[in-house]
């Protein structure tokens, strides 16, 4: 064995490099599709929460 221990080296260079590039990721088994409706069901929600308030403040601010 004249290259030493260099093969254990480059596969755990290789795996901490793998571990970088896939840190962050959402892997929860979903498709790409069904996370985007999801998103998009979530940031509808939060928009019509968004005008409600935006419509209270402009009433309220007429009663004044």
């Amino acid at each position: 064995m004249t290259r030493g221990n260099q093969r254990d080296t480059d596969r755990a260079k290789a795996q901490k490099k793998l571990a970088q590039l896939n840190k962050g990721k959402k892997t929860d088994g979903i498709s790409h599709n069904k996370r985007a409706e999801n998103d998009a069901e979530i940031m509808r929600a939060k928009q019509a929460a968004k005008a409600e308030a935006k419509a209270g403040e402009g009433s309220a601010a007429a009663k004044k």
